[in-house]
Parts: C-alpha cells; structure tokens; sequence
C-alpha cells in the first residue's frame, strides 16, 4: 500500500511517516497541494492524508481537484483540520474521512485501512448511529492494540537490528586491531551456540549470550598494538597487562542493558579454568558459568585451529585431542562431551567460513 501525506508542517509528516512504515505501508510525502498533486501523478497512492489548511492552494482545492479526475477519483483521501468549522467543507469537498487535530495516530491508521479496504469498515449499530455500539467500541479497540502490537514489534526489530550492527562493528574493530584473530569472534560465537545445543541449550535462545560469545574479547582494545601483536611469547608484565582485558571488556560493557546477565558473564570469565587455575577470578568448576565454560572449549578450538603471530596452526584432529585430553583439567568435561557429540557440525562451520 502506497500513501501520500500532504502537511507544511514537517514534524507532523514524520510522524505520521514513522506511524505508518512501521506497519509496512510505502509512504511519500509534500509540503504543499502544488506538489502533492505533481506526486499523485508521478506515483499514484492509494490513499491521501491532507491537512486542510495549507499554504496558497488549499487541502479542500487539492481535494476537489483529485476528486474531479477520472484517474484519480477514487483515492480515498483523509482531510485533517485543527477545526471543526471545517467538517461540512471537507465532506462536500468529496473526502473520504475527516478527522480534527490533534487526533490518534492510532486512529488515523484504522481510517486509512478501513478506507483502502486493509480492514472490514464496521457500521455503527442501526440503533444508535451517533454514538459507537459496545460491540462496535470493542472492536475499535481491538484493533488500537493490534496496532499497537505492531508497532511495538517493528520497533523492537528495529532496535535489535540497530543492536546486532553495534556489536558486529565493535568485534570488527576488535579484528582491524588484532590483525591474527580475523573472523575469530564470528566463528567462536557459532562455535559456541552449536555446543550450548548439547548443555545450555537456553543459551542459544538469549540474545545476551549470542552478544556476548561475539564480543569476548572487547577489552583488548584497550590493550597496545605491541602487546597484540608480539610475534614471541609475553613476559610476565605483558601477561599481566593482557589478562587486564577480561575486566576492561566488562567495565566497558556494564551499561549495556542487553548485555546484562550471560553476555557480560561471558566476557569477564572466559578465561576461567575448570581447574581453578584461569583468570580474572580464580574461580573452579560449576561456580564458573555455564556460558563462559562452553566458550571456553569454543575459543581454544578456535585459536589452536587459526595461524597466529607467534605459532600455526594446529590440525582440527589434534586440536580436538587437545581439547578431550584438557576435560577436569582446563574444560569441563560435560563441555567437552559436547564437544565430541556435535563435531561434525563445529567442522561445518568451520568450513563454512573457510568458504
């Protein structure tokens, strides 16, 4: 459905913009009657909001005007008014509907669904046609909170699409820094969710873990390139510094509220060891959560699978040996069960990023 919204003043238009593309209707707009009626040739809508008053030609005139048309005639057009002297005008005009400002965006949506055929009109109740029936206001209702529901919706994608481009861009800047780990965030965070199918599988479904497998690592941006990318092993005061990284990505992150919970668990304590031996914490066994300790098998098999600046890499058999011998040592052994049951399909996604 294509709709034309014809106002001079903008902020209305972008409202009424929004109100309507939420709901997956195609929307042009123009500020004055002059070049409404240029766009409704251009591309003829299926509907029209006008606001009355307008500057040099008015809404009633455009009205008239589009009305008059053989080509145009039946666009159903929606006048609006601040006044109710404008009531009888915009009828004999031909409009469709007319509603006084300030009005409901909710409502205008009914009268242009209701006008193009999106939505049954529902007659008022023969006995009284001055007032809404119960059943009929029920029904009005009804719709409003359908509306509403999708208007929430659309912007609850929206914002958890805004979401997904945030974190994709900061494990991309992660990546343009530490040049030997490219990709390694994507393919640890499909690692990760292919093992939690085994043992956690309510992970899979939280979009707080999902974040969190993909931005693990955030903290090494606050960590010197020299350290990054040291060609030879760390001594002991480059080490300590690395290891700041776990508490850096947390701090940075604590005021992310879809990070909270498993996301940020994850980025504080993937570096834990099921053996107690891990950092920042020193925590052992199930007190490390469960998320941390599937990513924990998932970002070993990635590293020792990937060249990096100080080793290449390992074949995926011996770094699945790697893994199984490190069960009650570095990994938890139901973790590494996993591991071990869906393999085939972590070496699917391996190859799939190697395509």
């Amino acid at each position: 459905m294509r709709l034309l919204i014809v106002d001079d003043d903008a902020a209305l238009r972008a409202l009424l913009r929004t109100t309507f593309e939420v709901v997956d209707v195609e929307v042009d707009e123009a500020g004055s009657a002059e070049t409404a009626f240029e766009a409704v040739r251009l591309r003829r809508p299926d509907a029209i909001v006008l606001d009355v008053r307008l500057p040099e030609l008015s809404g009633l005139d455009l009205c008239r005007r589009v009305k008059a048309e053989k080509a145009t005639a039946d666009i159903a057009i929606v006048l609006l008014s601040g006044s109710t002297d404008d009531t009888d005008a915009a009828l004999a005009s031909g409009a469709d509907a007319f509603l006084r400002k300030p009005f409901s965006p909710l409502e205008l949506l009914d009268v242009v669904e209701r006008l193009t055929g999106g939505l049954e009109a529902v007659p008022p109740p023969a006995a009284d046609r001055g007032r809404p029936g119960e059943e009929q206001q029920l029904l009005l209702y009804a719709r409003d909170l359908r509306h509403l529901l999708e208007i929430e919706r659309g912007q609850r994608i929206l914002l958890q699409n805004a979401y997904k481009e945030t974190v994709a861009a900061l494990a991309s800047a992660l990546e343009s820094k530490d040049t030997g780990t490219r990709a390694h965030s994507q393919r640890v965070q499909r690692y990760a969710l292919e093992l939690a199918r085994s043992v956690g599988s309510d992970l899979v479904d939280d979009p707080s873990a999902e974040y969190g497998f993909l931005l693990h690592d955030v903290g090494k941006i606050g960590i010197p390139d020299r350290i990054l990318q040291k060609p030879g092993p760390l001594n002991e005061g480059e080490a300590r510094l690395m290891k700041t990284h776990t508490l850096l990505g947390e701090q940075m992150l604590g005021g992310v509220a879809f990070l909270q919970g498993e996301g940020l668990r994850i980025v504080r304590s993937h570096h834990e060891r099921w053996d107690g031996s891990g950092y920042p914490d020193g925590i052992a066994g199930p007190d490390i959560p469960l998320a941390a300790r599937i990513f924990a098998v998932a970002d070993a098999l990635d590293a020792m699978t990937s060249d990096r600046p100080y080793r290449p890499s390992l074949s995926w058999e011996k770094a699945g040996r790697e893994i199984v011998g490190q069960a009650e040592g570095q990994f938890d052994p139901a973790v590494v069960g996993a591991f071990v049951e869906r393999e085939a399909g972590l070496r699917a996604v391996r190859t799939e990023f190697a395509a």
